[in-house]
């Protein structure tokens, strides 16, 4: 899912953050624990747990306080205090920098604490179930999918909250005002759905994806749902 933090010559440099309104202490187990990572982190395919292993647990090194980091020279940390805290994922890479380079590992931290932050903010429950969209399309057609307004976090992801309740995240390799395709990701998050209403999900959303994006696929568990 997430490019291997090995090496950092040559990478682009980034620093990304969300403020959460929640204790730093909590905020701290929800990066650190893998059950609550899996509630928040990347999306639902078979690897998802031995990812989250290798990521946070195989291959981060612990530092005090609440900072952990990798062999790429990237880090997260959090800081804060018992009612609020901040989330930043910071690397020092040697590489072009500026918004107009996208980089993988940027653009996903920016996906995957948007989802931190709307588990946090809005304490979903039940059993987190994802649906990860791909193909080719331009941003303005992936946002037209949805009727509520979106909210940017730089300029090629951005986030929404369907009527539903299910948390929307766009994702692209192109700034979303871009009117050329390009590969484009969207991940719809949801939580407590029992099986047949998962599926009437995956159905309506595959319908809305592949008319289009060229190459769409979608990406999920084959695994049941368990017991609420």
């Amino acid at each position: 899912m997430m490019v291997a933090m090995t090496d950092h010559r040559g990478l682009k440099p980034y620093d990304v953050e969300v403020s959460l309104p929640t204790g730093r202490d909590t905020v701290w187990q929800a990066v650190t624990q893998p059950p609550l990572l899996h509630q928040w982190f990347g999306w639902e395919y078979d690897g998802l747990d031995a990812e989250i292993r290798q990521l946070f647990v195989d291959e981060a090194t612990m530092w005090a306080p609440e900072r952990m980091g990798w062999a790429d020279g990237s880090f997260l940390e959090v800081t804060g205090d018992d009612d609020q805290a901040t989330v930043r994922v910071h690397r020092e890479g040697s590489g072009p920098s500026g918004p107009e380079r996208y980089d993988a590992i940027e653009e996903a931290w920016r996906a995957f604490l948007t989802q931190l932050r709307f588990l946090l903010e809005r304490a979903p429950t039940g059993r987190r179930r994802t649906l990860y969209l791909t193909g080719l399309t331009t941003g303005p057609k992936a946002l037209a999918l949805a009727t509520t307004d979106w909210d940017r976090f730089g300029p090629r992801t951005a986030s929404t909250v369907d009527p539903a309740g299910h948390l929307l995240v766009v994702s692209s390799r192109a700034p979303l005002t871009t009117k050329s395709p390009a590969r484009t990701e969207l991940i719809v998050t949801t939580y407590g759905l029992d099986d047949d209403a998962f599926d009437a999900l995956q159905k309506d959303w595959t319908n809305r994806w592949s008319p289009i994006a060229t190459n769409a696929e979608t990406t999920t568990a084959t695994d049941p749902a368990p017991d609420n």
